[in-house]
């Protein structure tokens, strides 16, 4: 291990002039002049005077991404593969691109790939999975507290630090082993969705938090001049090395962009946002000066960011930065701010360290293999030697007895055929003598005249006794065998008898259990808070406090819910989930009835969900859902599923066990307002999935919202609002997520866009503020704008580019309405002004 002098590398990349900025600065020139042939940029302080800055590299606004990567990142992660750690991170101004050059994934363009999906590309190929080991953690500092974003139930990650050699890492964190390069994109899109993004006057979507990509590369080398041998014997050698292992990490950071709230127009939690954001930069800013400046003291325990980067400025990684700075002049001072930051990171020097190790552990494991497999190969040669002798004794014995046995015949031989030889002189002689008694025998048969019949009487007689005996004892043998079966039959009775007093007691102890369920549930006021649901009231007791049905509610209404949820929860407890479940299918119909409300308690609250999916609970929910003819009975049932589809995997378990046709159904059929605001709220839910928009427009979930709006019940059409709202939503990300469509939208296709353009301005406010984000999305693909002008959405998207009274929803109307070229070529032709 030894150490490597090397500077902090830093490059300027220059993001082109956006729409906004072609308008408002069409009379000015760029804030910068660069320089790229000189490796410089001018910074302009008026029309005659600027200052010069020097760079490690500076790119134009038409610099590819592939030209970004090698010069930036790619030395970075080339020494990564040999042993060192390496940081990439971009710094700049929000909105100047440093998520696009770092995290954009290029489905649709593979050119417009960022660094973070090259570094893993040229990773996975260099490495070989048989030797070399590649893990993944995606987390991101959002308000001072590091969460994952692979796992996003982990929340406040502690920062662990080694005594002795001071590296710095997150225990907590979700580590992946990747396999391919494609599971690196799924993680990516994973980690994309869950990280904390905002609307602000400066970015429709910025990062409010820092993103951090941990990238832990162990590599085995077998070849290596530094080994350790020995000699197996004296004629031949035999020779074993001790692998070298080497560990590094590779950090990509993407820092949130640092901005003005005067500028930016945070406000309320985006404005806390800004705050930690800039306190956190700030406080990055101190320990680069503080390195650039040869200070004995280095304030990296200020923020969590500047912990997690220690190893990046001032120790042993080589780090690259990226600066991103726009062209427009009404930014200067952010510009210069960012450019003096990274002209001070070129001060800084890290002293680069091999991560290298050599495997004396398994060099041992494989010795001691080594070692028993030779001890075994001798007990087995040892044993083969002495079969093999063992083998040989007893042949020569066996051989010898079959001589001896041979012999012993060949004497009994001998001895047999003078025994046949006296044998037959006898026979000779009893011939004779026979044949002499025959002659007598013949000469007596002449003198015999018949057989007396006496002796025939007597036989016949004995015949008949010798009958009566056999008979006798074939009747008792029969009775003996009827007796022995009459006792088998008995003991199967009385068996009988057992089972049947057991199922008996069985049943006795399950009625008086359900009687115990009754009176505990009345005792809950569960009824009550139903009624409230039918009235159009809905609290967490019901869906949670993240369900699209909930509404605020006074304290001692709350109050109320605890005390159900408390006593629903003891219940819980005192019977247990499996069997609660199986009271669902019981034949009492207020039985089920009271079990289906218990379930849909339950499954407001997110740490029940998990434990209701895995015992079966979804399953009969939805076939309960499917099967009931009782209202109540369907109505709580939708809203239990409603609460389930709040959590991403159960929206696939929901429509992979056909729940989005049930649903369908159910709101073709159901006339009640309160069912079917349970059911629009369960497919909203669906609609927020952007893997299953397709899926669930292909089995009618689209339909069944339109058909639900025939009630014209406000609490129903909020929630179709709402899920119309979701699924246009997730069509506008299509072209940044791969396996999604990018055609004409299916909203449109399946007729939604006359009853959006009708409730644009809808009395209600939940119904209108749902309806124009809708149309803003639908607006951004192009391919929609021809039918959203002959629709008539065109005039509502002037009205809310005007009147909308949320700011970023007027924003980004107005950013539609500049971006599209159908738009911008009707409202000329009808003279109009926005």
């Amino acid at each position: 291990m030894f150490a490597d002098p090397a500077r902090v590398r830093v490059a300027v990349r220059l993001r082109p002039r956006n729409a906004e900025e072609l308008v408002a600065d069409a009379d000015f020139p760029d804030g910068v002049e660069l320089q790229p042939e000189l490796k410089r940029l001018k910074l302009r302080k008026n029309n005659w005077d600027s200052e010069t800055y020097q760079f490690d590299e500076v790119f134009p606004d038409t610099a590819s991404q592939k030209r970004v990567y090698e010069v930036v990142a790619k030395p970075v992660v080339e020494s990564v593969l040999d042993g060192y750690n390496g940081t990439v991170m971009a710094y700049g101004q929000t909105g100047t691109g440093k998520t696009y050059t770092l995290g954009k994934l290029g489905e649709e363009d593979c050119a417009d790939r960022g660094i973070m999906v090259r570094a893993l590309e040229d990773i996975m190929a260099d490495t070989n999975p048989e030797n070399d080991t590649v893990y993944v953690s995606y987390l991101q500092l959002y308000m001072e507290s590091i969460q994952d974003l692979l796992a996003p139930e982990r929340d406040n990650i502690p920062i662990a630090e080694d005594p002795k050699t001071g590296d710095v890492s997150v225990p907590g964190a979700t580590l992946i082993q990747l396999k391919d390069y494609k599971s690196f994109i799924g993680l990516l899109q994973t980690g994309e969705a869950n990280r904390v993004a905002a609307n602000t006057k400066l970015n429709t979507e910025s990062s409010r938090s820092h993103a951090v990509l941990l990238v832990s590369v162990l590599r085995c080398f077998h070849s290596f001049p530094f080994s350790f041998r020995f000699s197996s014997n004296e004629n031949g050698s035999r020779n074993s090395r001790a692998p070298v292992i080497r560990r590094s990490k590779l950090l990509i950071v993407d820092l949130a962009g640092s901005e003005r709230v005067d500028k930016s127009g945070s406000e309320g939690i985006t404005l806390e946002e800004a705050k930690f954001i800039n306190l956190s930069l700030t406080a990055l800013g101190k320990c680069i000066n503080a390195l650039a400046e040869n200070s004995p003291h280095v304030p990296t325990r200020d923020s969590k960011l500047t912990r997690l980067l220690r190893d990046s400025f001032g120790g042993s990684a080589r780090t690259s930065l990226i600066t991103t700075i726009g062209p427009s002049p009404r930014h200067r001072g952010e510009t210069a701010s960012t450019i003096l930051f990274g002209q001070r990171a070129m001060k800084v020097e890290n002293m680069l360290k091999l991560k290298e190790e050599f495997d004396y552990k398994s060099l041992c494991r494989r010795l001691e293999a080594d070692l028993d497999k030779l001890i075994v190969e001798n007990e087995r040669h040892v044993k083969a030697v002495v079969d093999a002798e063992e083998e040989l004794h007893d042949k020569l014995n066996q051989a010898r007895s079959r001589v001896a046995e041979a012999e012993g015949k060949l004497a009994s031989a001998l001895g047999d055929t003078e025994e046949l030889r006296r044998q037959a002189l006898h026979h000779v002689n009893d011939i004779k003598s026979l044949e002499k008694k025959l002659e007598e025998n013949a000469a007596g048969l002449n003198s015999q005249k018949e057989v007396p019949e006496q002796c025939v009487a007597d036989q016949l007689t004995e015949l008949k006794e010798r009958l009566d005996k056999e008979r006798l004892t074939q009747l008792v043998k029969k009775q003996i065998h009827m007796m022995v079966l009459k006792e088998k039959q008995n003991e199967e009775i009385l068996n009988l008898k057992k089972k049947l007093d057991e199922e008996s007691k069985q049943r006795k102890k399950r009625e008086e259990e359900i009687r115990n369920l009754r009176y505990q549930l009345a005792q809950s006021n569960e009824d009550a808070e139903i009624k409230r649901i039918e009235k159009g009231g809905s609290g967490r007791s019901s869906f949670g406090s993240d369900s699209p049905l909930n509404l605020h509610r006074p304290n001692i209404l709350r109050d109320t819910i605890n005390g159900q949820r408390a006593t629903i929860a003891k219940l819980f407890e005192q019977v247990g989930l499996q069997k609660i479940l199986s009271l669902l299918e019981s034949e009492d119909a207020d039985v089920r009835v009271h079990a289906v409300k218990v379930v849909a308690n339950l499954a407001a609250e997110e740490a029940n969900q998990e434990k209701i999916v895995e015992a079966g609970g979804l399953k009969s929910l939805l076939v309960l859902l499917g099967n009931s003819e009782d209202e109540t009975i369907r109505r709580v049932a939708a809203g239990a599923i409603a609460n389930l589809a709040m959590n991403e995997k159960n929206q696939e378990l929901i429509m992979g066990q056909g729940g989005i046709t049930l649903l369908a159904t159910t709101a073709n059929e159901a006339e009640d307002p309160q069912t079917l605001r349970m059911v629009a709220g369960a497919i909203a839910n669906l609609c927020g999935n952007e893997t299953l928009q397709v899926k669930l427009r292909d089995e009618g979930g689209i339909k069944a919202l339109l058909g639900m709006v025939r009630t014209r019940h406000p609490d129903v059409l909020a929630q179709v609002a709402r899920g119309i709202a979701n699924f246009a939503k997730c069509e506008s990300r299509a072209p940044t997520n791969a396996g999604h469509r990018v055609g004409r939208s299916l909203l449109i296709e399946d007729g939604a866009l006359p009853w959006i353009v009708a409730n644009a301005n809808n009395e209600s406010s939940p119904i209108r503020r749902h309806i124009e984000l809708a149309l803003c999305h639908l607006a951004q693909h192009e391919v929609n704008a021809r039918d959203l002008a002959t629709g008539g959405a065109l005039w509502e998207l002037v009205r809310i580019s005007r009147e909308c009274s949320r700011e970023d929803i007027r924003n980004l109307a107005q950013k539609t309405l500049n971006a599209s070229s159908v738009f911008q070529a009707e409202l000329r032709r009808l003279h109009v002004s926005y």
